[in-house]
């Protein structure tokens, strides 16, 4: 039920930035390990954007996968299923390189129309 409170958090910031401006796209990168649900989430940022100037614009998910690296071989991997071990000497992972991410990687608003001029 997480989603709830991530899809009000991005509809508050996309319309901060906005600046009174439509906002029409929002590009999110969501990592594997923040264990979002996609649907989910856009539900409720829809449910979240009306009436604000979110109403009507899409969210874009990128799905970024988890990568993990051993400190003990160097090695770099991204996990199978639940199995953090290292694949090259068994060990626990020593580091998340990726799949822990949450962020607004994008907004796209509409820009304003140029008043018109008379000479």
């Amino acid at each position: 039920m997480h989603e709830l409170a991530i899809g009000s958090a991005i509809v508050d910031t996309a319309t901060r930035h906005a600046a009174g401006r439509p906002v029409r796209r929002v590009h999110l990168r969501v990592g594997a390990l923040r264990q979002v649900v996609p649907d989910s989430l856009s539900f409720y940022f829809e449910f979240c954007a009306r009436g604000t100037s979110c109403e009507g614009a899409q969210l874009e998910l990128e799905c970024v996968a988890t990568r993990l690296h051993c400190e003990h071989c160097c090695e770099a991997w991204e996990p199978d299923g639940v199995a953090f071990r290292c694949p090259g000497c068994r060990a626990a992972p020593s580091q998340v390189l990726a799949g822990e991410e949450l962020e607004i990687d994008s907004i796209i608003v509409e820009e304003e129309a140029e008043p018109c001029r008379r000479t």
